[in-house]
């Protein structure tokens, strides 16, 4: 996987600078985890929900590694009358199965999804990323009720902790204190892993039980470049040359 992920953070690189687009913190944070679900665990009948939707990039560059997407694709990245928008889009990419990106829905359709797969006697998993700021809207929590409470086995949601929103840290913002003490009083498999370790993430996505499986994903926002590793503004802004070039440098390293 390492040289899996290596390769997939120079291409998320050139694609957001070609591009001019930020949100290449949040896409670096949890790159490692889109790509060993997508390359060691996600199989035929399993869907896959990015309900941290401005993560998009990530994904697309993850699909890119699969082929499922080419990189004529990725080179109209949030371009007009792309496939490839800011946010995933409602259809025309295999393996997307909703348009998400406003914040708190993405675990409340996996949940849906899941427990159709039970109500239609289905083969396959339900797998969700969401963002640690996320856990800020309600509507997320009454996910996660809903799926507890109905003991939904076909579900895995990860956690990209990475202790930063877009506004601050999760701490300053709206402060859960720790988030894995809270996500303990539900009736769900608990697991806190090293987010960028891909063998523990594979580990844990193998991870089944007679209820929801949750993996707290402990990240860095900007994983892999100096200057943006635990910054806040890499949420939002774009490369300029000298930082690509510096960026390329430091991930090209061995």
């Amino acid at each position: 996987m390492r040289d899996i992920v290596r390769k997939a953070r120079l291409r998320l690189l050139q694609m957001h600078y070609e591009s001019g687009v930020g949100h290449i913190g949040g896409n670096l944070s949890c790159l490692d985890l889109l790509l060993t679900l997508h390359h060691r665990v996600l199989a035929g009948d399993d869907q896959f929900v990015l309900s941290k939707g401005h993560a998009a990039g990530a994904l697309y560059v993850t699909l890119w590694s699969r082929g499922v997407l080419s990189d004529d694709d990725l080179k109209r990245f949030h371009k007009d009358q792309t496939r490839l928008a800011g946010h995933p889009p409602v259809s025309g990419i295999a393996g997307v199965p909703f348009a998400t990106g406003s914040l708190g829905h993405g675990l409340g359709l996996a949940t849906g999804l899941a427990l159709a797969k039970r109500l239609k006697r289905e083969p396959g998993r339900v797998f969700c990323l969401t963002s640690d700021g996320e856990w800020n809207e309600g509507s997320t929590w009454e996910a996660l009720m809903f799926a507890a409470h109905n003991k939904l086995e076909r579900l895995t949601f990860v956690i990209d902790l990475n202790g930063l929103q877009g506004f601050g840290t999760t701490e300053a913002v709206a402060d859960l204190g720790p988030l894995r003490d809270k996500l303990a009083t539900f009736r769900i498999e608990l697991i806190e892993i090293d987010g960028h370790d891909p063998a523990s993430i594979e580990a844990a996505l193998r991870t089944t039980a007679d209820r929801p499986v949750a993996i707290v994903a402990r990240t860095v926002k900007g994983r892999g470049v100096s200057f943006m590793e635990h910054k806040m503004e890499w949420h939002y802004l774009p490369l300029t040359a000298a930082q690509y070039q510096q960026a390329v440098a430091e991930i090209g390293q061995p």
